[in-house]
């Protein structure tokens, strides 16, 4: 059975698109069969942050009516695979979201996660993305704006009958009167799934087009998202560190 996630935001530039990279990474990583899908249509970043922006064919194809799903689908080197969107502006032509649903019934059954990143906000780009997903999950930073932001997005799916599973709070850590656990919790009546801390190797990894969990996967915030793919999977979380090779991710960020 496949399991259509949809990882949204109130706001933008809370790190919706590297979680997405990552936790397909992180999946893939214990053996499930894993889509990242870029459902943000106007904005689509998920290929830059995994370096395959150079593709013949990507979802504004697809939802143009001018190809068949399966030939916007790619192997990536790490395991996984990725609908990429397209980067050129005049690709928004012709395009129709609401074809979004219809997309994500046909690859129903192709794998175990489909993990789809969608555009902040509440307009009809958003909307349409959530529509087409069965589960959500929300991602946030622990400030007052991106909290509301996200409390809205909660409604959004509260009235789609979307099954929320729960807050993602990331870049937990940058400030010291930034908003607690308990409190997002009570604010946006929802758990807190995963607390992913501010964490440099995040912003290099994204300069390799790399997931952070494969850049350096003994870095904090990949054994958090590790962390997160293991509890949607039912997995239980081992974290073991091999020393010799967090001296060589140490020496490799020394001179990187």
């Amino acid at each position: 059975m496949t399991r259509v996630i949809l990882v949204t935001s109130g706001k933008g530039g809370v790190g919706k698109t590297t979680l997405v990279s990552n936790l397909a990474s992180a999946l893939a990583g214990i053996g499930q069969d894993v889509i990242a899908m870029d459902a943000n249509l106007t904005t689509p970043n998920l290929s830059l942050h995994l370096g395959v922006q150079l593709v013949p064919r990507t979802l504004h194809d697809v939802l143009r009516g001018e190809v068949n799903i399966k030939n916007s689908i790619y192997p990536h080197p790490l395991g996984f695979k990725i609908i990429p969107g397209s980067m050129n502006v005049n690709d928004l032509t012709g395009v129709d979201p609401s074809r979004l649903s219809q997309i994500t019934t046909d690859l129903l059954g192709q794998s175990d996660f489909i993990i789809a990143d969608c555009a902040a906000g509440l307009g009809r780009e958003a909307l349409t993305a959530m529509q087409s997903a069965e589960e959500v999950i929300l991602i946030t930073n622990p400030d007052l704006p991106s909290v509301v932001d996200g409390l809205k997005m909660i409604n959004l799916a509260e009235r789609s009958n979307k099954k929320i599973l729960g807050v993602v709070l990331n870049r937990v850590g940058r400030k010291s009167h930034e908003l607690k656990r308990y409190e997002v919790e009570s604010m946006l009546d929802y758990p807190v799934i995963a607390e992913i801390p501010e964490d440099p190797n995040v912003s290099k990894a994204i300069a390799y087009k790399l997931p952070v969990v494969d850049y350096n996967p003994f870095s904090p915030a990949s054994i958090e998202i590790k962390r997160l793919a293991c509890w949607l999977t039912g997995i239980e979380f081992r974290y073991r560190t091999n020393r010799f090779r967090v001296l060589m991710q140490k020496l490799r960020n020394l001179f990187s």
